[in-house]
């Protein structure tokens, strides 16, 4: 794997996805936070049907602690680890009127203090909602990165430096999403869909199915 071969694969996956972006519904940056921290171990799918249920009456920090820890449960309670990220996003909500007139803070070190908020949300808010060139590394894209080598490590946080230093600039806003949504859909993690993938000729997952070398010619 070298650099030309990286600015190919992205390339490609830019042309495939023009206009590549997150799966889960908002309508504010402090919706996407809270629909990021329920989405942890969860399906976008299934996190977008909680929030829509949720944001129509609840949608700022004041209104969801309105709802008290009981009330907010009561919509998010089809969410896997309901009862923690309940408790989390109260002390998130809290700590935004606290210390940020209710706004979601623009740095990496005041959103990882939130409660709830690591790194990869961390990455997610900076990337999607203020623009930054931050890959959050979820489990789609630690494949992705792994199979196709572009940029291979025994970690998140390895994977993640990697790609920082190694993704061309000129797609290094969009790398994220491009990424989640090629192992969201192609690069799946049982049964990788090699031979509709159009990283197949430049990819180096040894495994990929023979057809899938084809594809390119």
């Amino acid at each position: 794997m070298n650099q030309q071969k990286r600015l190919a694969i992205f390339d490609r996956l830019a042309a495939a996805t023009p206009e590549p972006t997150t799966e889960l519904n908002y309508r504010s940056t402090f919706e996407l936070l809270i629909a990021v921290v329920l989405s942890a171990q969860a399906t976008d799918k299934g996190v977008n049907k909680a929030t829509a249920q949720l944001f129509a009456v609840a949608d700022t920090p004041a209104s969801i602690l309105g709802l008290g820890l009981d009330g907010l449960k009561s919509y998010i309670k089809t969410i896997g680890l309901f009862n923690s990220k309940a408790a989390n996003i109260i002390g998130l909500c809290q700590q935004l009127l606290d210390k940020h007139d209710g706004a979601v803070p623009e740095t990496r070190n005041e959103l990882e203090a939130l409660p709830g908020v690591g790194r990869k949300t961390a990455n997610v808010i900076l990337n999607t909602a203020f623009g930054q060139d931050a890959i959050a590394v979820d489990t789609h894209i630690f494949r992705v990165a792994n199979r196709t080598r572009i940029a291979p490590g025994k970690n998140v946080r390895e994977v993640e430096q990697k790609l920082d230093k190694w993704v061309p600039k000129i797609h290094k806003k969009d790398a994220h999403h491009l990424l989640i949504l090629h192992g969201r859909y192609t690069c799946t993690a049982r049964k990788p869909k090699c031979a509709d993938c159009v990283l197949a000729d430049l990819c180096e997952y040894q495994q990929k199915q023979p057809t899938a070398e084809l594809k390119h010619d």
